[in-house]
């Protein structure tokens, strides 16, 4: 959530932040209104327990008719007090609620407007030219086909729409995809993890999960767990309810895990293949820092992501993502998006988003010294996708075919295949 505070001092930049998300900014108005209910409610409980406690000083010093009306008073005061401590406790909860559901201050920098109002910032690669080259491209599912790399019939006769098989060389690009992105991530100065997959409530709605995404959140009720959709969750709760020395930041994680999501509201989008699944598994990175190091760490995570898909010599774009597109808990993001030959278009492969204290003030993640001070601040978060590994593979598959349906492998990814440089149907020659 935001501090309270920036809704009080400066509640037009809420409002503006709103306005640039598509969103109503008429809940600034309602938070202000609850904010001066709930403070007006802790002051009048807090008068009357005052009351209260000057009262019982005087009752034992009372004598016969003057202790009887104290006593009678007392008893009239207390139930005043009561019904205040409730009306506070009513207070506090709807300012909560309001403000639970208020998403973090959008950017400035970011372009307002939905989904299509993204700026192009850069571009990198070329993109092929495959009629110059004599021939049109496969699609990923043809290609995989071909590969006996990828099974979606069998997936859905087991699980439905949406799942999948990777077999044979398919499988083995999955394992090489994450060991090269853990390995890149460690020399970076990440510190490898692999945390669990199922998370309970607090932490999916601390990284702010359970709000306008959590119609895509699949959840087990009888254990009250959710399965995650990204490990950005189980990394942002990973030091909830700690104090994090300032000198001991930035910490950097970064986990390898399977990832779920129902992908409500997509009916009819990327039906054919494996773009657009109910799993996949993702390799995703994770930053705990100050907010005044987190736009420059937003900046170093991008740069990370340019670096992996630049290794794996994929055509790609770099978006400024709208505001209206932006996550509850980010208040900027950029995407990086991959050419997608058969698609004729860029897709996002990987993202980045500064989420600044949000998550942390959710998860009560606080952080000491920061500049030097004592005092204490909640912490910035940020996350960055390196691999989401369905969508790598679609890219690769479709960006580095042959006329024969064979694959080229990028060279950095070669030692982790064995030293394969090429993937061939098959039935032929390795």
């Amino acid at each position: 959530m935001i501090d309270p505070r920036l809704l009080r001092d400066d509640p037009d930049r809420v409002r503006a932040a709103q306005r640039r998300r598509g969103e109503s900014d008429a809940v600034v108005d309602d938070l202000l209104a609850a904010d001066a209910s709930r403070r007006e409610s802790i002051a009048a409980f807090e008068r009357l327990r005052a009351e209260q406690k000057q009262l019982g000083k005087q009752i034992p010093a009372a004598q016969g008719d003057q202790r009887a009306a104290l006593l009678a008073q007392t008893k009239e005061l207390a139930t005043r007090v009561k019904a205040a401590e409730a009306a506070q406790a009513v207070a506090d909860q709807t300012f909560s609620t309001l403000m639970a559901g208020l998403p973090n201050v959008a950017d400035e920098r970011a372009p307002a407007g939905g989904e299509d109002d993204y700026v192009v910032l850069e571009h990198h690669g070329s993109v092929r030219d495959f009629d110059a080259e004599g021939f049109a491209p496969r699609d990923h599912i043809e290609l995989g086909t071909m590969l006996k790399a990828i099974d979606v019939e069998r997936g859905a006769k087991v699980s439905g729409a949406r799942f999948y098989f990777l077999t044979g060389v398919g499988a083995m690009l999955e394992l090489a995809l994450v060991q090269m992105a853990m390995e890149r991530a460690e020399q970076w100065g990440f510190t490898p993890m692999i945390p669990p997959a199922l998370v309970r409530p607090r932490a999916m709605d601390g990284s702010g999960f359970l709000g306008q995404a959590a119609a895509d959140v699949y959840h087990l009720p009888a254990d009250d767990l959710y399965l995650v959709g990204t490990s950005e969750v189980p990394l942002a709760a990973y030091h909830s309810d700690e104090l994090l020395d300032a000198s001991s930041l930035p910490r950097r994680y970064v986990a390898s895990s399977p990832c779920f999501r129902r992908e409500a509201g997509s009916y009819g989008k990327d039906t054919r293949g494996i773009f657009r699944v109910h799993w996949f598994d993702k390799v995703e990175m994770f930053t705990y820092t100050t907010v005044a190091d987190s736009y420059a760490e937003h900046e170093r995570l991008l740069s990370y992501e340019r670096e992996w898909l630049t290794a794996l010599e994929l055509p790609f774009r770099v978006i400024d993502v709208a505001a209206g597109d932006l996550g509850a808990s980010a208040v900027r993001k950029f995407d990086c998006e991959a050419w997608i030959p058969t698609q004729g278009r860029y897709r996002e492969l990987t993202s980045t988003s500064n989420c600044t204290q949000f998550q942390a003030r959710r998860l009560e993640i606080r952080v000491r010294g920061a500049g030097g001070a004592t005092a204490t601040e909640p912490a910035a978060t940020l996350n960055g996708t390196l691999c989401a590994i369905p969508r790598t593979i679609v890219a690769l598959l479709e960006n580095h075919q042959l006329a024969d349906g064979s694959v080229r492998i990028p060279l950095p990814l070669q030692p982790y295949l064995q030293g394969r440089d090429v993937l061939k149907p098959a039935g032929t020659d390795e």
